[in-house]
């Protein structure tokens, strides 16, 4: 059995990845959602480095986990971390947002191995996620639904018939992870349609609910793992928007635009210097 310290290395080592990559595949293409791809970087690089089931070299295999990116905006994350692990080269990754890539802005299935839903319209991946845990329940199948969702998503009704019905079919095999940064758009989620008490809406609503520091790669683990019988998991992870770069950390700024130039320069020197 590989030790905790071991994983932890594995998966920070690919969470500086990530970042890197980001910064460099937004810049290079002009694309916006920096900020929000930083705030999944470390949920994302836990969840491909250790959590999911997943076959890189098979990647329609029956006895894979399904992982959705809810908040396909940030799809240059998951870009990065499928070529990490093995999807495709980490060549192609310089073709995002370029005309004729399949590397869109927003995540795409199509031509992309490993992407399994595409995303963008915010609110749609829960939905389809609990189809597919469903799905595995009726086929008595041991795979499990992630899906990765923006705590502004929450404000589409969509995503609320769903928690209802995930928890009414008891569907334990259904991990929903909330990139909690508390910023959408232009200003902040409490400012735009307060969401709080978050956890306790979820809670009620029958859901098994656990709150985390969503950069803390042992609590991602952790909270991954705790599963209750007859009982969907959501996975609140608290957020910094712009993860790993100063001049982007809590700055909204950063949901519109890329870097470029000094800001570019600057940006890869704290990324090279970062302690992971």
């Amino acid at each position: 059995m590989i030790k905790r310290k071991e994983v932890l290395a594995q998966t920070k080592k690919i969470a500086k990845f990530i970042r890197k990559s980001v910064v460099l595949m937004t810049s290079s293409g002009g694309s916006s959602h920096v900020g929000s791809c930083l705030s999944i970087v470390d949920l994302v690089a836990v969840l491909y480095g250790h959590v999911l089931k997943i076959f890189p070299n098979d990647p329609e295999s029956s006895s894979r986990d399904i992982f959705i990116l809810s908040k396909g905006h940030a799809g240059a994350a998951i870009y990065s971390v499928l070529s990490y692990v093995g999807f495709f080269s980490k060549d192609l990754l310089s073709s995002h947002y370029q005309d004729g890539s399949n590397f869109s802005g927003h995540v795409s299935h199509k031509g992309v191995a490993g992407v399994e839903f595409s995303t963008g319209s915010l609110g749609h991946g829960l939905p389809v996620a609990v189809g597919v845990a469903l799905s595995f329940k009726i086929n008595k199948k041991d795979n499990k639904s992630f899906v990765l969702m923006s705590d502004g998503e929450f404000d589409e009704g969509s995503n609320w018939e769903a928690i209802l019905f995930a928890a009414h079919h008891k569907l334990d095999n259904l991990f929903v992870i909330v990139d909690r940064n508390k910023l959408q758009s232009i200003r902040t989620t409490e400012e735009t349609l307060s969401l709080e008490p978050f956890k306790e809406k979820f809670s009620s609503f029958g859901w098994n609910a656990i709150e985390i520091n969503g950069h803390n790669h042992d609590e991602i683990i952790n909270a991954c793992e705790a599963q209750k019988k007859s009982m969907p998991t959501i996975i609140i992870a608290k957020t910094i928007k712009g993860k790993g770069i100063s001049f982007m950390e809590n700055n909204n700024l950063w949901h519109y635009r890329s870097p470029q130039g000094k800001e570019l320069k600057d940006a890869l020197a704290e990324l090279e210097n970062e302690n992971a």
